[in-house]
């Protein structure tokens, strides 16, 4: 049977809070129906006191604290921004913007997850099967994300180190599951028979782990700027961000400079809107902006394209964990014919054998569907709805075909089923009406691995090959080993760096190469 894994669970919560990061910039803040807007507020060298008593006497309710660039978080009355901003001791104050995961919306299709060891396509297309991470352990590198499922199977017993902030839970759970498919890509450990494999399998290369998005997946600048300097002091050499937002941040800015100064090299994603704008922190010259290719090494059609990415990684269809259980794989026969089904969002983990019986559009129950597996064409209701009629009728399982061209990708979103739901295409749903009557059997299953699209995942390969390349090369700095990067990549598309590509796809054994023949500055 083929089998085929569904998207990213939360695809459609990243869509609306990619809508809800665009935010005004430095001339001013949304106001909250209580009148109060959450700003960062910059000192001025020498007078934090002062600033920090401006603040208070604006009536600012500080919730983050950045002494490393010198500045701090607050909610404060809108109508006294004016009178803060004109303080002598004040030099900025600014909207604190939004940041969220950059997972792709659209549909993850390709091979399916199979019990054994898989290797995704993007390890050998990095070439990080051509350099083992024997030295490692010399490097340190720190996934700013949703947490990370310590005890699943792939990753429990690599070395891991982590930190929490307010409100986002354990940095050891991932409520998200967005961390953990990220830290897979990263290390997953060559476990022989056992899941997938990361570009740093060995268990040798030390992750800390900072917690910035909970389930409801968003975070301020502030919080990532916090995030980012707890990287630094546990003492990073390399920063992964598959995550961003719409607006840049001049605090943001400045604590990616200090943290560059400091010999860290930080990487983010380029972000997933297929378009040219330009999303931060990615857009910050100490910041490597990260593309997403596809298995034909073609940019992604989600990938955004600006003058500021910089190298190009694998980023459709990645193979990689996610919380144990949370994953889930579908399949369907009818008959003798296998169909290509994706397990809608929501769908219990359960089994279907039964005839196939067509439900029509599926908007009001009907007596006719007890015992059968319910055939259900898009549109008019929800899929919620579809599959909830499907079961008050008595049916043991859901099928909704597309009604347009393409695969079908649902979500059942909060309602709560018993029976399992898939998705097929048109084609097949066409295919479908001429087997009514036929014995369907329907699976949806539990996994530990799914497939993702996004720069989010693209991020991760490039974070880890850096890593893996400077364990080499501990003598050399960030920026060199950046360099090396650059420079080795594998040029794609227009000739030179472009938009699309940047320099090209990461490799990890030609950057080795060209630093032990040239030497670190080259």
């Amino acid at each position: 049977m083929f089998k085929k894994h569904r998207n990213n669970p939360r695809s459609a919560l990243i869509i609306a809070l990619l809508a809800a990061a665009v935010g005004a910039h430095s001339a001013g803040a949304s106001a909250a129906p209580d009148g109060t807007v959450r700003v960062i507020v910059g000192f001025k060298a020498g007078n934090l006191a002062n600033g920090k008593a401006a603040l208070a006497a604006a009536h600012g309710n500080v919730k983050q604290d950045l002494p490393e660039i010198g500045a701090s978080a607050a909610e404060m009355p809108a109508k006294a921004l004016d009178g803060l901003r004109h303080h002598p001791a004040i030099e900025f104050v600014e909207p604190d913007q939004k940041r969220i995961p950059f997972a792709a919306s659209t549909p993850s299709t390709g091979a399916p997850y199979q019990l054994g060891q898989q290797v995704p396509y993007g390890i050998a297309m990095v070439q990080a099967d051509q350099l083992p991470d024997t030295y490692a352990s010399n490097r340190t590198l720190c996934i700013i994300d949703s947490g990370i499922d310590l005890a699943h199977e792939d990753l429990h017993g690599n070395h891991v180190t982590g930190d929490t902030n307010p409100g986002t839970g354990n940095w050891y759970t991932d409520e998200n599951h967005h961390g953990t498919h990220v830290a897979g890509t990263i290390a997953a450990i060559n476990n022989a028979g056992v899941g997938v494999v990361g570009v740093n399998p060995g268990r040798q290369l030390n992750l800390h782990i900072v917690k910035v998005f909970g389930a409801d997946g968003w975070a301020y600048t502030s919080t990532l700027i916090a995030a980012a300097n707890k990287c630094g002091a546990a003492g990073a050499n390399v920063i992964s961000m598959s995550l961003g937002g719409a607006d840049a941040s001049i605090a943001e800015e400045r604590a990616f400079a200090g943290l560059a100064k400091r010999g860290v090299l930080a990487i983010a994603a380029a972000g997933n809107d297929g378009d040219n704008t330009q999303s931060y922190p990615a857009g910050y010259s100490s910041v490597m902006s990260i593309a997403a290719l596809d298995q034909n090494k073609q940019v992604a059609d989600f990938s955004q394209f600006t003058p500021k990415v910089e190298l190009a990684a694998p980023g459709v269809n990645v193979l990689s964990t996610v919380p144990t259980g949370t994953g889930r794989d579908a399949a369907l026969t009818v008959g003798a014919t296998s169909d290509a089904p994706v397990a809608m969002d929501g769908s219990p983990a359960a089994s279907a054998h039964a005839p196939l019986a067509d439900f029509g559009l599926g908007t009001a129950t009907d007596s006719a569907m007890s015992g059968k597996v319910c055939l259900i064409k898009r549109g008019s209701v929800s899929f919620a709805t579809k599959v909830g009629n499907c079961q008050a009728s008595g049916g043991v399982g859901a099928v909704v075909y597309n009604n347009v061209a393409g695969g079908l990708n649902g979500t059942l979103g909060t309602t709560v089923t018993t029976i399992p739901s898939v998705g097929v295409s048109d084609t097949e749903g066409a295919s479908l009406l001429t087997q009514l009557g036929q014995q369907a059997n329907l699976t949806v299953t539990a996994t530990n691995h799914a497939l993702y699209n996004g720069t989010s995942m693209a991020t991760p390969h490039v974070s880890a090959v850096a890593a893996l390349v400077w364990s080499y090369f501990p003598q050399c700095s960030a920026s060199q080993i950046r360099n090396a990067l650059d420079q080795s990549a594998l040029d794609l598309g227009t000739p030179g760096r472009d938009p699309y590509y940047g320099y090209g796809l990461v490799q990890a054994r030609a950057a080795y190469d060209r630093i032990r023949s040239q030497g670190c500055g080259n």
